[in-house]
């Protein structure tokens, strides 16, 4: 299994733990809630479903959109609902328990940190220091690439490493802020009296990191595949 694809399921898991859907309601859900899938397409999320129903963790059950005319009379087929089952909502906590190296790569701490709220406080800090560990990491070798290199580039590659080390940087902060959150018992849903709530919209400080924010040279295993 491919790291994205297992990511996928990991979301898709976590999605119906929620509830149930449909295709389209899950497609739509990955799309807007979890960035990370934004360029993914059907030919991607069915080979999915297919996958975990063979493997006991989703059951297909005919349903349809409220309002709609009977599939006979319409000639359309009635859509399908997939269903976590007992099996799946085991193994997704069993996935969600875990704090290995894969929980602090980019994309799939995005989606790990999508469904922090049905995970517990203990295994949050293991991933949210875990995370940081691995960034921290990432800076000391951008900034040794950056002093190897210096002389040697033009402006705009210059700038552009001073990008992803400021992206870098300020992930790092934003992490120090949550694992801070954390050890003090505070619940991001719950700001204390008098203190604005966190946004988590796209750009904003705090906001959810995507895999494309944090260019930088000479960072292997950056991206997943």
């Amino acid at each position: 299994m491919s790291r994205r694809s297992g990511i996928l399921e990991f979301a898709v898991l976590g999605l119906l733990h929620e509830a149930p859907m449909h295709g389209y309601e899950l497609r739509k859900r990955l799309n807007t809630s979890l960035g990370v899938f934004r360029a993914f397409s059907y030919g991607t999320l069915y080979p999915c479903l297919k996958t975990l129903v063979a493997s006991g963790w989703l059951i297909e059950e005919p349903g349809g959109a409220q309002d709609d005319a009977p599939a006979a009379l319409t000639g359309r087929r009635a859509k399908i609902v997939y269903r976590l089952t007992a099996e799946g909502k085991e193994h997704f906590e069993e996935l969600l328990s875990q704090t290995g190296p894969d929980a602090y790569e980019d994309e799939h701490f995005a989606a790990r940190f999508a469904f922090f709220g049905q995970t517990s406080r203990d295994v949050r800090m293991r991933v949210l220091e875990g995370r940081r560990s691995r960034l921290e990491e990432r800076l000391e070798k951008m900034r040794a690439s950056l002093a190897r290199t210096r002389e040697r580039l033009d402006d705009y590659t210059l700038e552009l490493q001073r990008h992803g080390m400021e992206s870098v940087e300020r992930e790092v902060r934003w992490l120090n802020e949550l694992i801070e959150s954390e050890r003090a018992g505070r619940d991001l849903k719950s700001p204390a009296h008098g203190e604005p709530a966190r946004d988590t919209t796209e750009g904003a400080p705090g906001a959810l990191p995507r895999p494309g924010d944090t260019p930088g040279p000479d960072a292997p295993g950056d991206t997943a595949t």
